[in-house]
């Protein structure tokens, strides 16, 4: 099982939190400033197109505040349980791009929604005005 590496800013209350609740929950890791490793740092901001702390690296996966966790507790059960997937690098990629699409088409579904909801709030409202 590879380390637990947490990459933290200084001054970033949230990466205190995720710390604390890693030493919790008893997992060992360790913390990499970003400042102070700067061309790692770069190199995952370069990867995943995210330069979001706190971020972790563990057994060749990256998780990220706000993509893979929503929470410190939500980071330490998932890193206390995880287990590798049995899926093929690239069927996972294929299955996220997937994931993506829907949520790209939902989030346009519920955008038309909207415009339309406006679009009949203005249409009304120069109808009114024009009786």
């Amino acid at each position: 099982m590879d380390k637990i590496i947490l990459y933290t800013n200084d001054t970033c209350g949230y990466c205190q939190a995720v710390k604390q609740e890693l030493n919790n929950a008893n997992l060992e890791f360790e913390n990499r400033i970003t400042v102070e490793n700067n061309k790692e740092w770069q190199d995952i901001v370069n990867l995943t197109g995210i330069p979001s702390v706190p971020t972790v690296v563990y057994n060749g996966e990256y998780f990220i505040a706000g993509r893979d966790f929503q929470s410190a507790i939500q980071l330490a059960d998932r890193l206390k349980n995880f287990e590798e997937s049995k899926h093929t690098q690239s069927r996972r990629t294929f299955e996220k791009v997937k994931t993506l699409n829907y949520n790209i088409n939902m989030a346009f579904a519920k955008l038309d929604q909207l415009l339309r909801k406006i679009e009949t709030k203005i249409n009304t409202d120069e109808h009114k005005s024009t009786n």
